[in-house]
C-alpha cells in the first residue's frame, strides 16, 4: 500500500440508505494492461444512490469464468480508486473480484465529505457489497450476501472497520494505518492536534468541500484551540470505536511506528475490542506511517492477500503470519546507506505494557513557562512534510536526534547510564505531579535516548504525548502515557523524560504561564521479553554467486558466436534515428497472445513524435526494446543504421527518461549530473552539462539541493540527465506524469528546444493535448499494432474522420448500427453526437442519407480536429 499522503489510502462507508443504481451506459470492460499475460478485466462505472452521490468505481475480474470472493479497497484521504489500482489489479490475478471506488468528494465521485459519516459514506459500502451481490463472478454465501472483505489504509482502513461494524455481510477486514476513535487521534488528551488537522482539511479541498458541520466544528476548534465535547463527540461518532461490540470478523491491524497522526494506540485499542468480540486479530507493526518512512508495501500487501486467502477462500493451509510482528531496524547498508530492516514476532499481541521494568529517574522539582502565544514552540515531529518527515524519523531509528526543546520551556529528569541494552517495546508510564499559574495546563511528554558524552538526544519515532492537565492549579498528580515505541536503548545510554509547554504540532494557551513539574515515581518501561527477532540469515549472493558465476561462463561461452554475428551496420539508414521493421514480442510462455504484432515505422531527424495507445497498446514494451532491454521475438530495431541489441554500442547516442531518475537528496542538481555521469566513465568534456542544463532551462536551481525542488524541477532535472551527452535520440515516457500546468507547458519547451537542433525525441505520453502542441509526428497503437502513423496536422485532419453534431445524445444501440454501415470503420459516441471514420472509399454524403434512415438527428457534419477524438476513432473508443 502506498501512504504517502496525509491520510493515505483510504475507505469508506456503509451502513444503511438507499438502493444503488448503475447509470446508464457507465460500464465499459478493457484489458489491465502489463506485459505479463492480461488476465484481469476491469469495468469502470459510475454507480449512483438513493441521496443523488455519483461514486465512480473500478471492478477488476480475474479471466475465466466461476464465482470468486470479493475485497473492496478503499483508498486514502485526498486520493482516489487510481491509487489503489495496482494492488486490485494483484488481488483479481490471485483470484478476487475486486471493487474500488473514489469516495465522497473526492477523485470523480461528488457529495460532500462526512470523514465516514454512517449516513454518508458507510451507507455507501453497503451498496456497493449490494451491487457486489448481484455480480455474475462474486461468490454468495446466501443471496444478497457476497464472500466480501474489507482492505485500504488510513481514511481507507477506517472504513473497512466501519464497515465490519454495520454490515454483517463482510466476512473479514485488514485495515492499515488508521485510526480507532478520530476524536482521540486529532484532540488527544483534549489537545487539538492543529497541524495535522490543518493539512486533513486542505488535502480534502478546503473546508467547503466537507459536510457543513464538520466544516464549523473544524472553524470552532481551530479559531479556540481547545476541542469542546461536540467536537469530540462528533468525531468520536464516525469511529470504529462507535461500533467496538459489533466488528466480529477476522481482523489484520497493520499500524505504523511513524506515525503522529495515528499512533500505535489507535490499532492497540482496537485489537483489544474485536478480541473481545470473539474474533482472530493479528497485528503488525510496520516500520513506517503517515510521517514517512518504509512502507514495507510488497509485504504488507502479501500479508493482506493469505489473509483473504485463509478467511475468504476458506484456504487453512494458508499462513497468516504471526498473533504479532513488529519491525526492527538492525543497522545501515553500507552499500547505499539505507536502514537496514527486520521482522519480529510474538505467539500472542503482547499489548503496550507488557512485562514492565522499573527505570529511576532524577531531578528536582522544575519550574518552566508557556511563552506568550506559545511561541517560539518546541519541535518533534513535522507533519504533512511526507518524505522529509520520513527521513527525520529514520534518523531517529538510526541513532540521529533531530528534536528540539528551548531553554526555559521545559523540565527534564535524567535515569543513570543503563548497565545494559534494553528494548522497549510498549508504552512507558510515569506518574509526575503539575502546578500551574492559572487553572489549566497544556504538557507535552517525551521520553529521549542519550548517548554519553556530547551525544544529540534521540527522540524515538519523533513521537510525544500530549496533555491537558485541568484545575492544576492547586497542584494535580498526573500519569503521563507516553507514545507507543519499539525502541532498544544500549548499554551506557540513558533515558530522559522532558515534560515541555509548547510543540509545534500542536496548539498550546496562548497567555503566558509557568509550570511547576515534579516526579513522583520512576518509569515503567514495557519490554515484551516474549516478541523475538528473527536470525539474521546469510546474504543470498553466498548461496547463488558460485552457481550463477558457472551458469553465466558458460553462457557466455555458448553465445560468443552469436554475439559475434550481429547484423551489420546499414550505410542507407545511417542518418536515420529509428527505423522499426516487423517487430513482434509475445508474452511469457505464450504462442498466441502478443504484446507488440508487426510494428513497423520510421522516425526521422529532427520530429517530437508522440507514442500513444490506451493501456496495454504494447508501448512500455516497444521502448523497452528500443533501449535494449528485452529482445524482439521477430522483426528488428535499427537506430543510426545499427541493430539494436542488449549493451549495442549505439545505445550510447540515445539518452531515456523512463518513469522517473533518482537523486540524492542532500546534493544540488548540479552534483547529482555531474556524480552520475562520472559513474558512467565517460570523459567529462562528453558531458556537455552546460548546454544540457540550458536547454532544461533550471537557472539558480541548480546550486540548491534536490530536496527543496518541486515536483516540476525534479522532472526537468531528470530529463538533463537523459541529455548528458547531447544524445541524437531522446526518449521520454510520460515526462509530464506529477506534473501542473505550468510545468507541463514548460516541459512542452524543453523537448521542442531539445529537437530544434537537428535531435529527435520520442515521447510517450497519455495527455492527448499536450502531444497535440509539442509533437510534430505520431505513432498510434492498440493491442500491440500500428494504427497510424504521421504527421500530427494529417492524423488530426484526415479526410475519413468526421464529427456528427446531432440534436439529442446518441444511444449506444444507435451507434453500433452507424458502425456496422457500409464504408464505415467506426463510431463513437460523443457528448455532441458521433466520431465515424470511414473506410476508404466511403463518401461523407452516402453516410449522411444512412443517418436519415436511421432517423439520426443530425445538426451538422465537418470534419473531425480534435486530436482527442481521432484518437479515440483510431483505437475504437476503448481507451
Amino acid at each position: 500500500m502506498d501512504l504517502r499522503r496525509l491520510l493515505t489510502r483510504p475507505r469508506r462507508w456503509l451502513a444503511a440508505g438507499a438502493a444503488v443504481v448503475v447509470l446508464a451506459g457507465a460500464g465499459t470492460w478493457t484489458a489491465v494492461a502489463s506485459d505479463d499475460p492480461p488476465a484481469v478485466h476491469r469495468a469502470d462505472q459510475a454507480i449512483g444512490t438513493a441521496a443523488g452521490v455519483r461514486l465512480d468505481t473500478s471492478y477488476f475480474t480475474p479471466a475465466g469464468s466461476g464465482r470468486h470472493p470479493a475485497v473492496l479497497l478503499g483508498h486514502g484521504f485526498g486520493g482516489s480508486k487510481d491509487d489503489v489500482r495496482r494492488q486490485a489489479e494483484d488481488l483479481a490475478r490471485d483470484g478476487y473480484a475486486v471493487l474500488t471506488w473514489s469516495a465522497r468528494g473526492f477523485g470523480r465521485s461528488t457529495g460532500k465529505i462526512g470523514l465516514n459519516d454512517p449516513k454518508g459514506e458507510v451507507a455507501d459500502v453497503s451498496r456497493l457489497i449490494d451491487w457486489l451481490a448481484r455480480q455474475p463472478q462474486v461468490e454468495l454465501d446466501r443471496p444478497g450476501d457476497p464472500r466480501v472483505g474489507v482492505a485500504g489504509a488510513s481514511y481507507g482502513g477506517a472504513i473497512a472497520l466501519l464497515a465490519a461494524g454495520h454490515d454483517r455481510r463482510v466476512d473479514a477486514i485488514a485495515p492499515a494505518i488508521t485510526y480507532w476513535n478520530l476524536a482521540d487521534a486529532l484532540f488527544p488528551n483534549g489537545v487539538f492536534k492543529k497541524l495535522w488537522a490543518g493539512v486533513f482539511i486542505n488535502s480534502g479541498g478546503g473546508c467547503a468541500r466537507f459536510e457543513p458541520e464538520l466544516c464549523r466544528m473544524y472553524q470552532r476548534v481551530a479559531e479556540s484551540g481547545r476541542p469542546d465535547p461536540a467536537a469530540r463527540a462528533l468525531l468520536a461518532a464516525r469511529s470504529p470505536s462507535a461500533v467496538a461490540d459489533r466488528i466480529k470478523v477476522p481482523t489484520l491491524l497493520v499500524q505504523g511506528q511513524s506515525d503522529s497522526l495515528f499512533p500505535l494506540g489507535q490499532a492497540d485499542r482496537a485489537q483489544k475490542a474485536i478480541k473481545a468480540n470473539g474474533a482472530p486479530v493479528d497485528v503488525d507493526w510496520i516500520s513506517g506511517g503517515h510521517d514517512g518512512g518504509d512502507l514495507e508495501g510488497d509485504r504488507v500487501q502479501g500479508r493482506v492477500r493469505t489473509w483473504f486467502d485463509r478467511y475468504l477462500k476458506g484456504d487453512r493451509d494458508a499462513s497468516t503470519g504471526p498473533a504479532f510482528r513488529v519491525t526492527r531496524t538492525g543497522g545501515v547498508d553500507s552499500t547505499d546507506g539505507a536502514a537496514l530492516l527486520r521482522g519480529a514476532s510474538a505467539d500472542a499481541y503482547p499489548g503496550l505494557a507488557n512485562a514492565p521494568r522499573a527505570i529511576a529517574l532524577t531531578g528536582r522539582p522544575q519550574r518552566f513557562e508557556n511563552p506568550a502565544g506559545a511561541n517560539p514552540p518546541a519541535v518533534s515531529a513535522l507533519p504533512g512534510l511526507g518524505a522529509a518527515a520520513g527521513s527525520l524519523t529514520r534518523l531517529s531509528a538510526l541513532g540521529v536526534g533531530v528534536s528540539l526543546d528551548f531553554p526555559g520551556q521545559y523540565a527534564r529528569f535524567d535515569s543513570a547510564p543503563l548497565r545494559g541494552d534494553l528494548r522497549v517495546t510498549g508504552s512507558p508510564t510515569v506518574t509526575v505531579h503539575v502546578t500551574s499559574s492559572g487553572d489549566d495546563a497544556v504538557l507535552f511528554a517525551k521520553l529521549y535516548d542519550v548517548g554519553p558524552g556530547e551525544a544529540r538526544p534521540v527522540l524515538p519515532a519523533q513521537l510525544v504525548d500530549p496533555v491537558r492537565v485541568e484545575g492544576a492549579k492547586g497542584g494535580k498528580d498526573v500519569a503521563l502515557t507516553l507514545p507507543a515505541i519499539d525502541h532498544e536503548v544500549q548499554k551506557g545510554h540513558r533515558l530522559r523524560l522532558v515534560v515541555a509547554s509548547t510543540d509545534l504540532a500542536y496548539a498550546s494557551p496562548a497567555a503566558p504561564a509557568t509550570y511547576t513539574v515534579a516526579l513522583k515515581g520512576g518509569l515503567a518501561v514495557p519490554t515484551a521479553p516474549g516478541v523475538t527477532t528473527a536470525a539474521a540469515p546469510l546474504p543470498a549472493w553466498v548461496w547463488w554467486l558460485p552457481a550463477a558465476g558457472a551458469v553465466l561462463a558458460a553462457a557466455l561461452l555458448l553465445t560468443a558466436r552469436r554475439r559475434t554475428a550481429a547484423p551489420a551496420p546499414d550505410p542507407a539508414l545511417a542518418d536515420v534515428p529509428l527505423q522499426i521493421t516487423g517487430l513482434s514480442k509475445r508474452y511469457a510462455r505464450s504462442t498466441e497472445r502478443y504484446a507488440v504484432r508487426d510494428l513497423s515505422f520510421r522516425v526521422e531527424q529532427g520530429q517530437v513524435l508522440g507514442l500513444l495507445g490506451p493501456n496495454g497498446a504494447g508501448k512500455t514494451t516497444t521502448l523497452r526494446m528500443l533501449m535494449g532491454l528485452i529482445r524482439p521475438d521477430e522483426g528488428e530495431i535499427r537506430v543510426f543504421g545499427h541493430a539494436i541489441r542488449p549493451g549495442a554500442p549505439v545505445l550510447s547516442r540515445v539518452g531515456a527518461f523512463v518513469e522517473g531518475a533518482g537523486f540524492l537528496p542532500h546534493l544540488s542538481g548540479r552534483e547529482n549530473l555531474e556524480l552520475y555521469w562520472r559513474a558512467t566513465g565517460r570523459p567529462p568534456e562528453d558531458a556537455h552539462l552546460d548546454e544540457a542544463l540550458e536547454i532544461a532551462g533550471l537557472g539558480d536551481a541548480l546550486a540548491r539541493a534536490v530536496r527543496t525542488y518541486s515536483q516540476g524541477m525534479r522532472q526537468r532535472l531528470a530529463i538533463a540527465q537523459a541529455m548528458l551527452g547531447l544524445p541524437d535520440l531522446l526518449i521520454l515516457d510520460e515526462p509530464t506524469n506529477g506534473l501542473d500546468p505550468p510545468q507541463i507547458r514548460e516541459m512542452r519547451e524543453v523537448m521542442i528546444r531539445y529537437a530544434a537542433a537537428g535531435r529527435t525525441v520520442i515521447v510517450s505520453s497519455h495527455l492527448l493535448a499536450e502531444v497535440e502542441q509539442s509533437c510534430t509526428h505520431l505513432v498510434v497503437m492498440d493491442r500491440g499494432r500500428l494504427m497510424r502513423a504521421g504527421p500530427v496536422r494529417d492524423i488530426i485532419g484526415s479526410g475519413d474522420t468526421l464529427l456528427v453534431g446531432t440534436a439529442t445524445p446518441v444511444a449506444e444501440p444507435v451507434a453500433e448500427k452507424v458502425a456496422a454501415l457500409p464504408g464505415v470503420a467506426s463510431a463513437v459516441r460523443t457528448d455532441d453526437g458521433l466520431l465515424v471514420r470511414l473506410e476508404p472509399g466511403g463518401a461523407p454524403q452516402t453516410l449522411v442519407a444512412e443517418l436519415v434512415r436511421l432517423d439520426v438527428p443530425v445538426a451538422s457534419v465537418g470534419p473531425h480536429r480534435r486530436l482527442e477524438d481521432a484518437f479515440l476513432t483510431l483505437i475504437g473508443g476503448s481507451a
